[in-house]
Parts: C-alpha cells; sequence; structure tokens
C-alpha cells in the first residue's frame, strides 16, 4: 500500500462520523465490531507507513546535514587554501602559490555541489515532514475514534442486554393470567354472600318447620284440655 493511500485513508477515518454511519446501520453492533476490525487494522498498517516515512525522513535529515557541513568544510578548506597561495606568492614562490589557488578552486567547486545537495533536499524533507505530521495527527485522531467505537459498541451492547431482559419478562408476564385482585375479592365476597342466603334459607326453612310443629303441639294442648275440662263438667 502506497503512502499516498495510507494517507488518504487515515485521513477518511479520522473524520468519519460515527453516528451517522450508525443511525444507518441495519445492525449497529455488527457495524461497530466492522469499524473496530477497520480502524485497528488500518492504525497498524498506518503506523508501520508512518514509522517507513519517519525513518525516511530521518535518512535525508542525516544526509542534509552531512552536506551542510561537508559545505562548511570544504569552505574552511578553500579560505585555508586560498590563504596559503597568497602566502606563497607574496614570498615569491608563485607556481606553488598557484598549485594551493587550484586546491583552493577544487574546495570551492566541492563546497557548491554539497550547497546544491543541501538545497534540492530541503523542499523533500520540508515536504516529508508535512507528510509526517498529518499522518501523525491523523492517527491520534484514528485511536480516539477507535477509543469511541469501543465505549459506543459497549453501551450499545449493555442496551440491547438490557432491552432483552426487559423483553424476556415482559414475554414471560404474558404467559401469566394477572387477575385484578379487588375483581378476584368481589367475586370472592359475592360467592360468599351467595352461600350465607344460602343458609339462612335453609335455617329459615328450618325454622318455619320447627314453629309447625310446636303450633301443632299448641294445638294438641288445648285440645286435651277441652276435653278434660268437659269431662269435669260432665261429672258435676
Amino acid at each position: 500500500m502506497t503512502k499516498q493511500t495510507i494517507f488518504s485513508r487515515v485521513a477518511t477515518l479520522a473524520k468519519a462520523n460515527i453516528n451517522a454511519l450508525l443511525d444507518s446501520a441495519e445492525d449497529p453492533q455488527k457495524m461497530l465490531d466492522q469499524l473496530i476490525r477497520d480502524y485497528t487494522n488500518n492504525i497498524r498498517e498506518a503506523e508501520d507507513a508512518v514509522s517507513t516515512t519517519i525513518g525516511n525522513l530521518r535518512l535525508m535529515e542525516q544526509d542534509h546535514k552531512e552536506d551542510v557541513d561537508a559545505a562548511a568544510e570544504w569552505g574552511t578548506k578553500a579560505l585555508a587554501a586560498s590563504k596559503k597561495a597568497d602566502e606563497l606568492r607574496a614570498g615569491g614562490t608563485t607556481a606553488e602559490a598557484d598549485k594551493f589557488d587550484g586546491l583552493a578552486k577544487v574546495a570551492l567547486g566541492r563546497q557548491l555541489q554539497s550547497e546544491k545537495e543541501a538545497r534540492d533536499a530541503e523542499p523533500t524533507i520540508a515536504s516529508q515532514t508535512e507528510v509526517v505530521d498529518k499522518l501523525k495527527s491523523g492517527l491520534a485522531q484514528m485511536k480516539t475514534k477507535l477509543a469511541e467505537l469501543r465505549s459506543k459498541r459497549d453501551q450499545l451492547v449493555a442496551r440491547a442486554k438490557t432491552a432483552q431482559a426487559q423483553n424476556q419478562m415482559m414475554d414471560a408476564a404474558k404467559n401469566i393470567d394477572v387477575l385484578d385482585p379487588t375483581s378476584e375479592l368481589s367475586r370472592f365476597e359475592e360467592k360468599v354472600r351467595r352461600e350465607e342466603a344460602r343458609a339462612l334459607g335453609k335455617q329459615e326453612l328450618a325454622d318455619s318447620s320447627l314453629d309447625a310443629q310446636f303450633e301443632q303441639l299448641d294445638a294438641l294442648g288445648d285440645d286435651a284440655e277441652i276435653e278434660a275440662r268437659l269431662a269435669a263438667l260432665k261429672g258435676a
């Protein structure tokens, strides 16, 4: 995978609107699980790419420093050779002086070459530095998103379990004949009243029969008294 592809993916995932994705998902938990896998894999790939990019950048920076140091060193050598040529020329040793001037020119040529290499590397170093900074920032955002995804997934799973438990409770309640206690008491009271009324009826019926029997006894007693009195009259 190219560096640019990694950069584009990091930027896209870092800017992803998780809530919008979840709202449009048929199964939010499955989408969160997939997003967590995608983010984890992409973070791993991006970290590898960033590590490689940083390594290359550090090598370029080292090469640039070496070119800058080399340019300075060649400049010092050119100056020393030029001074030596001036001293020899002042002493009348022209041929030797020309030789040191030639060395000074060679050193200046090397200096120019090192400076050119250093200048040529600077735009690339600046570009790579910008890329590394953006990748680091994108990675940090992705890791934040990943933490957010995991938190949302945990919340969603907890809510799902709660909803499942509530549904199970409601389903169980449907299978139970839930009665209104007051209505049951009313029906039971009515049944008791009917039994009491029945008992009263039986009692009343029994009482009526007993009264009739006593009335018969009273009547017999009266008849006996009458007969006794009649007998007394006849005997008088």
